[in-house]
């Protein structure tokens, strides 16, 4: 039997990603924290996205080709500071991997995210290109680092689904846990390592800390 997990471009095979159909009927029982006009974007959604000609396109690195020859893989811009999210491969643990919005251009794989569309769920992972690791919500850590997401894990449960919003209006994108219910934000007021970091951690769409622009890598 064929994997539910697909790619996000196995679903949508258009460029870019836009908003779901005008008639899209809206969610009869819509989640607390999820203002009118934001909408949970399903894989019957997905596939009636146009990919028209103004199709958004990734800002890559000058002469970096390696992100444009995966088209189902995304880059994630936080609204709030303009900034690509990255995997920080580089850190130590226990933060090994986590995801901060801290990139100016998409430079390659670090800022590439591939969504998996999980059918049974009806939810996404996401799975980083820098280490090939699923990003999980880390519940269990404390203080300033709690619901951090970090592309660590090998195996898709719980911890690292995901469910994706999308406001026409606004043409931005939100991600809910479904480990927590909460919203991912981007810290921008930490400082340190953890500056920029995304967490799950907001219990609505507020404005821009939780807004998202998704970029598609496709040629």
């Amino acid at each position: 039997m064929t994997s539910v997990l697909l790619s996000l471009s196995a679903v949508l095979a258009v460029s870019a990603l836009s908003a779901p159909a005008a008639g899209a009927a809206p969610s009869a029982d819509r989640p607390a924290g999820v203002p009118a006009g934001w909408e949970a974007v399903d894989a019957a959604d997905l596939a009636r996205i146009n990919g028209a000609a103004d199709a958004r396109r990734a800002p890559l690195a000058e002469g970096d080709a390696a992100a444009a020859a995966e088209p189902e893989v995304l880059a994630v811009q936080s609204a709030a500071n303009g900034r690509f999210a990255a995997t920080e491969v580089n850190y130590a643990a226990p933060n090994t991997g986590v995801l901060r919005a801290r990139s100016a251009e998409i430079g390659g794989s670090w800022e590439s995210f591939a969504f998996e569309w999980d059918e049974t769920t009806e939810t996404y992972a996401l799975k980083s290109l820098a280490n090939n690791r699923y990003v999980a919500v880390e519940k269990n850590y404390t203080g300033s680092a709690q619901n951090v997401l970090r592309a660590r894990s090998t195996s898709v449960g719980g911890w690292e689904r995901f469910i994706v919003y999308y406001n026409e209006s606004l043409d931005r994108w939100a991600l809910q846990s479904t480990l927590n219910g909460l919203f991912v934000t981007m810290e921008n007021s930490y400082t340190g390592s953890l500056q920029y970091a995304l967490r799950a951690r907001s219990t609505e769409i507020s404005g821009s800390w939780e807004e998202f622009v998704l970029y598609d890598l496709g040629a």
